[in-house]
């Protein structure tokens, strides 16, 4: 079954002067016009494409990468406003329309979002949203402490930062556990810190427990190696220093300390520390 707005693998019903007609199924014919059609494209073989409605609303195949497809929130650039809403540009020739009913606020051309993708189920056109509450936390969570999750900013609160996880729910990084200003749309790596009574999701962008303290010793030992083993970093070092140097909070620059002193493996001296040489 043919899906809209995703990538399919279809078959090559004929070859014309238009391009290549797929076979669609129950759809029919989907035309994937010549400067898409490979050189040694035949009959009855298939191709990977993406599917999708072009400017007068037929099916339409393309071998282009769109920046998102249905069902995935992204961050994408306003490329013009109109009267019927705004048009995201989601690297296809077709612009990607956010009906204003789907606006948080007025949306203002050449402005990035967070968007949702998802396919109108009355007109079958691909539309986005940037009310994403709506389309997040819609089952229970099943995260564990330490889990890795993929993130994707979606704005600040009081606290700290929105983040979307693993393009299902929310979370919460708080603005006194990060060492840097996170800005709207960036992905990055996290890590589940608790979830909540109320379902709410606490994260953090560094490695919880065990795991933290053994990335960050990695992370001291490799700036120790690229600087002939010494650091001017020791107890009485500013937050500020440490974070410039070795992108740590101080908390975490002294028990990753903690643990290499232990094995033996650095020796502290007035100005600094020292990697112990075998």
């Amino acid at each position: 079954m043919i899906q809209i707005g995703q990538y399919n693998k279809l078959q090559v019903a004929e070859l014309s002067q238009f391009g290549a007609f797929l076979d669609g199924g129950n759809l029919g014919n989907i035309l994937l016009p010549n400067r898409y059609v490979p050189d040694e494209l035949k009959p009855g073989q298939e191709i990977k494409v993406f599917i999708y409605l072009d400017s007068e609303d037929r099916l339409i195949a393309t071998t282009e990468h769109p920046l998102v497809t249905v069902g995935k929130f992204a961050f994408l650039r306003v490329s013009d406003v109109t009267g019927v809403g705004a048009f995201l540009d989601w690297g296809l020739p077709k612009d990607l329309l956010v009906p204003f009913r789907e606006q948080k606020q007025k949306m203002i051309k050449d402005q990035y979002y967070v968007v949702f993708v998802y396919l109108d189920d009355e007109t079958k056109r691909i539309v986005a949203s940037a009310k994403i509450d709506k389309f997040l936390d819609n089952v229970s969570p099943k995260y564990q402490p330490g889990d890795k999750v993929d993130l994707i900013i979606a704005g600040q609160t009081e606290l700290g930062y929105k983040a979307i996880i693993n393009q299902t729910h929310t979370g919460l990084i708080y603005r006194n556990q990060t060492i840097e200003t996170l800005q709207n749309g960036k992905r990055t790596t996290g890590y589940i810190v608790r979830i909540r009574e109320d379902e709410k999701i606490d994260l953090s962008l560094t490695p919880i427990g065990a795991d933290a303290i053994n990335t960050n010793v990695e992370t001291l030992l490799k700036k120790l190696e690229l600087n002939s083993g010494f650091l001017p970093l020791n107890d009485n070092s500013s937050p500020e220093e440490i974070k410039l140097l070795l992108k740590m909070s101080k908390k975490a620059f002294k028990k990753a300390v903690g643990s290499l002193y232990k094995k033996g493996q650095i020796t502290f001296e007035e100005d600094g520390i020292r990697m112990n040489r075998p």
